[in-house]
């Protein structure tokens, strides 16, 4: 067959796809890859014909693209739990099979990525041309971050909004008993002027008990104690695969790299005069050592002015035991759940900095008293002015529970989880906006902008288009409705 041909697949499922060849076609580790001719969709084939007839891996990719696809709702086959509406969110979060190719030999069909995650035109200065590559987190958080076109780095509210997403994807994948065994930059594809971002290669999935991992991961993400453990056989109870605790490692190392631009582990710190290799393989594995660890300052590198510290003290603990509890600990690993939690308080945390000049343009609020922007140093002029939710507590009259906070901003848009205690932001979550927060001739006020029932500090009833006033110590409710939420103000 010649290159430019289309070829006509035949899927399992009954159905035709068809392909161009390309004798230039993308080869990977395991796979080669032609598009349709319409570029939505990649047909991969192994490149070991071998591992196509391979009757485990082809059972291990039948469980991913049905009973295990959280792309799928349950009613169609996919994974336990599943809503059409909650498939639809992660549709745009996973690269994940669709179907698989029976003829002209075993394959994969998947959904090409969406176009902000390949680089356009003018991406990039001094003369590299990236037009048409697939947008690597290691292009904005390792050394060519500076080759970046300003306009494609985004800020840190992106880059924060790019960590929810993955470990909201993480968490969606766990919940569904898989773990992806080789999170790492290649992976995960992201874009920063989004905040958003896409999990790859999916088919190499490890369903823990059932289908162990082909692959033992990326270098830079690969847990120390699959690394420390390379030497035994597979089938040596001592060697420690790729699992669920090992993307626990991954996710805090690409969570790092998004808020710091730099790698959790690599420091100044030499392990072994021998050689380079040997050098980084005990500092990845065996005597892996975070350089921002408060008991050994050995590995931290001497320019370290922001650190976890200038985040918000959850995520600054979720570090500190991803990275010094957990790091030769698998078991006290943060959850892909906690990690979704903590940078969702900090998200709501988040305070617009003064500093035009400012390339981070953001900073999470650590300390009303102390209003500072960690990276450029600038004061925040306005007071800081904090909304705090609770909700009563059933069966206790006058007793709430806190349910969250936000620290306000002009133009800050507000949500159902900002009015109900039952409703959390999450992916089952509405994207309607209800109300919002804006400054107007020197007053901060709350506009009601979608909401029934809610009541101002005296009392009365809020229209819709109307406002109330945020003054130091105002107590309202966002709704009089069942599980409202209740409203304070401070001032600093």
């Amino acid at each position: 067959m010649n290159s430019g041909q289309i070829v006509t697949a035949v899927l399992e499922n009954g159905g035709t796809i068809d392909f161009v060849l390309d004798a230039n076609a993308p080869r990977g580790g395991m796979k080669h890859t032609y598009f349709t001719p319409d570029r939505k969709y990649a047909v991969q084939f192994f490149n070991d014909p071998a591992d196509g007839r391979n009757p485990n891996i082809q059972d291990r990719i039948r469980s991913i693209v049905g009973i295990y696809n959280p792309t799928l709702s349950e009613q169609d086959g996919g994974a336990l739990g599943n809503t059409e509406k909650t498939a639809e969110y992660f549709r745009s979060r996973f690269c994940w099979p669709v179907a698989i190719v029976k003829s002209p030999e075993f394959g994969i069909v998947c959904p090409t990525y969406p176009q902000k995650f390949f680089f356009g035109e003018g991406a990039a200065t001094h003369g590299l041309n990236l037009r048409g590559k697939d947008k690597k987190s290691s292009w904005f958080t390792g050394r060519m971050r500076k080759y970046i076109s300003p306009g494609e780095k985004g800020d840190l509210r992106t880059m924060l909004g790019a960590a929810i997403c993955l470990s909201r994807s993480v968490r969606r994948m766990h919940q569904a008993g898989l773990a992806h065994s080789d999170l790492s930059c290649n992976n995960v594809l992201i874009d920063p002027q989004t905040g958003s971002t896409v999990v790859i290669d999916i088919d190499s999935l490890v369903v823990p008990g059932k289908y162990p991992p082909e692959v033992c991961g990326t270098s830079g993400y690969i847990a120390p104690e699959v690394l420390a453990t390379l030497e035994y056989d597979p089938g040596d109870p001592r060697r420690r695969l790729p699992c669920v605790t090992t993307d626990l490692h991954a996710l805090p190392v690409l969570i790092y790299e998004y808020l710091f631009f730099r790698h959790p582990l690599k420091g100044p710190k030499i392990h072994s005069a021998s050689s380079a290799e040997e050098d980084d393989f005990l500092a990845m594995g065996s005597e892996a050592l975070f350089i921002e660890d408060p008991g050994d300052r050995s590995n931290r590198p001497p320019d370290l002015d922001v650190t976890i510290q200038s985040l918000s003290r959850g995520l600054e603990q979720l570090f500190l035991r991803a990275f010094v509890d957990g790091l030769h600990a698998p078991a006290q690993r943060p959850a892909a759940m906690e990690w979704e939690r903590e940078l969702l308080r900090a998200w709501d945390r988040l305070a617009r900095c003064g500093n035009p000049g400012c390339e981070k343009k953001w900073f999470i609020l650590r300390d009303e008293n102390e209003p500072v922007c960690p990276y450029c140093h600038t004061r925040l002029r306005e007071r800081v002015i904090r909304l705090s939710f609770k909700s009563g507590m059933r069966g206790r009259a006058g007793v709430y529970r806190d349910c969250g906070e936000v620290i306000a901003y002009d133009g800050m848009p507000l949500y159902d989880w900002h009015v109900w205690s039952n409703i959390h932001n999450d992916e089952k979550a509405g994207t309607d906006m209800r109300a919002y927060i804006c400054r107007h001739n020197g007053m901060w006020l709350l506009v009601n902008h979608g909401i029934e029932g809610m009541t101002s500090p005296t009392g009365r009833l809020v229209p819709k288009g109307q406002a109330i006033e945020l003054r130091d110590g105002a107590v309202f409710r966002m709704t009089d409705r069942e599980n409202g939420l209740l409203c304070e103000v401070a001032v600093h």
